[in-house]
């Protein structure tokens, strides 16, 4: 039973780091980005974490993490889904959410990846504008978290991708 979890678990994995991939995706800046339809949001809690701490030198997909082009970041899945494209507004850098954390369940909260521990110090805390370049799949998140369930944190994330489907249905 492990063995095919494992196997379900690395072609999701796979499967997603095809759809979440953005070293293929062309650089758009500002002006771009606004024609393409990006949304901004203002005012983004964000922090920031590296390969040293908890949860070691690979993202939820089993991917290591990256601090190149597109680099990865980490939210609740209910918030800000898998694959969720963003450029902290007035930089260059952006980000894909490819992880998940248990400290920012429940919350609007985005955690950068820094290469090194002093970068990691050196963002801290910041509340930063962003502008999401697209939108994640709240489908391939529930894919990816389904086997993990038993995780309290886990599950709050599939109950509030489950209430946001839910309340599309009711809107439609």
């Amino acid at each position: 039973m492990l063995t095919k979890s494992l196997s379900l678990a690395a072609g999701v994995a796979a499967g997603c780091c095809l759809f979440v991939s953005c070293a293929e995706q062309p650089h758009m800046n500002a002006t771009a980005a606004a024609k393409a339809g990006a949304q901004r949001m203002t005012q983004v809690r964000t922090t920031a974490y590296t390969k040293g701490e908890a949860g070691g030198k690979r993202n939820a997909l089993g991917v290591s993490l990256s601090g190149k082009h597109c680099m990865s970041a980490a939210s609740d899945w209910s918030r800000f889904p898998l694959g969720t494209r963003f450029r902290i507004v007035g930089t260059k850098d952006e980000y894909i959410i490819d992880d998940y954390g248990t400290a920012l369940i429940g919350t609007n909260t985005i955690d950068l990846y820094k290469p090194s521990r002093l970068e990691m110090k050196r963002w801290g805390v910041r509340h930063v504008d962003i502008d999401i370049l697209q939108w994640g799949s709240e489908d391939e998140s529930l894919k990816v978290l389904g086997p993990r369930a038993k995780h309290h944190y886990v599950h709050q994330m599939i109950l509030g991708l489950n209430k946001k489907k839910n309340d599309q249905v009711a809107t439609r």
